[in-house]
């Protein structure tokens, strides 16, 4: 994608594997492929040991000097992982010291202008599903790029990606943030020769209606709310010149019916947006596309709503 010229690929030291500098590795390699030969991908890693830091015995300037050996190390290591990638792509290697990696991820983002934060996400091989952690999550909420989150799921060419879109909503901020995740379906499409599919949840009766209004016919109200989205859909498709047969309707959650649809057609990625919603709230209630994340098994690209400050910009 034009747009994807400065990438920032997060590197896991737990793990020799790789697979977000490989990822953005790949991009890269098909975007320069399109005639971009601007694009350069940054390897990052945030190192921070708590025991340099209680070294009283030593001086601050012996200290220093102590963090700059352990950072020269980690940078000689990711280099060689690098080179053994053997790649043509420019890619440069950072390593900060820092005691919380989001921040030091995200103030990057901010500081470099990067057009993509590419991370890898855990495997726990017990529960045979993906863990994410902390840093995951804040990096989701506050991180002003987008964000793709990379699984084990391959990209194959003639793939499937899904943008998750809210056509029956009559918000400008939905109908924004829906133009926003189709079209960037339809340009990475183009890139990594996938195909896009729309897919869009409704939500069924009202369980209380239900039962505190006996003549209220469930039926015909549910059939009313899929014409509705269907009919919104078809048109919203007929915008983009994407295929009807490559949308999907259905009854029940966003993340139950994404989940759904992806394992369907065996997507390679899910496009969404994420409101970045950050404290108590967030706490609470969680986000869709959190809810979303988590139960898939592809590739997932989160993105923000035109307009939006990360909370680590405005401190």
């Amino acid at each position: 994608m034009e747009t994807y010229q400065n990438i920032l690929a997060i590197v896991d030291p737990s793990t020799d594997e790789q697979k977000a500098l490989k990822r953005a590795i790949k991009l890269a390699d098909c975007i320069k492929n399109k005639g971009n030969s601007t694009v350069t991908v940054t390897a990052f890693l945030s190192i921070f040991d708590f025991s340099y830091e209680m070294t009283t015995i030593l001086s601050s300037a012996e200290r220093d000097v102590m963090r700059q050996s352990v950072i020269k190390d980690k940078e000689e290591w990711l280099q060689e992982v690098i080179d053994k990638l053997e790649s043509d792509i420019d890619t440069v290697c950072q390593v900060v010291w820092h005691h919380r990696p989001f921040e030091a991820i995200i103030e990057q983002v901010i500081e470099h202008n990067f057009d993509l934060l590419i991370k890898g996400t855990h495997q726990h091989d017990k529960l045979k599903s993906v863990v994410f952690t902390p840093t995951d999550w804040h990096i989701l909420r506050k991180c002003p790029c987008p964000v793709l989150l990379v699984k084990d799921h391959a990209w194959p060419e003639n793939g499937n990606i899904i943008a998750a879109v809210n056509v029956g909503s009559n918000e400008d901020e939905h109908h924004s943030l829906n133009a926003k995740i189709t079209e960037e379906a339809k340009q990475l499409s183009h890139l990594i020769k996938a195909n896009v599919h729309l897919v869009n949840s409704y939500p069924g009766t009202p369980v209380n209606i239900a039962i505190e209004i006996p003549e209220f016919n469930s039926t015909e109200y549910n059939d009313n709310m899929l014409k509705h989205h269907q009919q919104a859909m078809i048109n919203y498709a007929n915008q983009y010149d994407i295929s009807v047969m490559n949308t999907h309707v259905e009854e029940g959650l966003p993340e139950a019916v994404i989940e759904q649809i992806a394992q369907k057609i065996d997507a390679e990625l899910v496009i969404l947006g994420t409101v970045g919603r950050t404290g108590f709230s967030a706490a609470l209630i969680g986000n869709t596309a959190e809810h979303v994340i988590d139960q898939l098994n592809c590739d997932v690209l989160a993105l923000k709503p035109e307009g939006y400050i990360s909370p680590l910009a405005e401190a």
